[in-house]
């Protein structure tokens, strides 16, 4: 299991790199959001993977899953929704003030 969300985490990373590194808005906003899954996956991941957990603790459940990495991935879902939207609403003024959503600054 934990190859598995390994290969995830570095394959999402590689994409967002990938996608970040084009010279247009949009794909940035898409490598910026999958950057934003890998880390959560990450957080979410580095509490540890227990079976047999629950987040709801009973009489004699001896297991307990960590908070404090849910903690972390959940603040940085809200975080990312707020810079998603700033950014999507500048890339917008953007387009329509310049005409072009090319982000190196050269004139064509």
């Amino acid at each position: 299991m934990e190859l598995i969300l390994a290969l995830l985490i570095g394959i999402t990373t590689a994409s967002a790199v990938f996608l970040l590194l084009r010279g247009h808005t949009f794909p940035i906003v898409l490598g910026l959001w999958l950057l934003g899954y890998a880390v959560n996956i990450f957080l979410f991941v580095s509490g540890g993977l227990t079976e047999g957990s629950a987040p709801l603790v009973e009489q004699g459940l001896e297991i307990l899953p960590d908070p404090l990495p849910q903690a972390l991935v959940l603040t940085a879902i809200v975080i990312g929704f707020g810079m998603s939207a700033f950014l999507i609403v500048l890339a917008l003024r953007a387009l329509g003030d310049l005409g072009d959503d090319g982000v190196d600054g050269g004139e064509k």
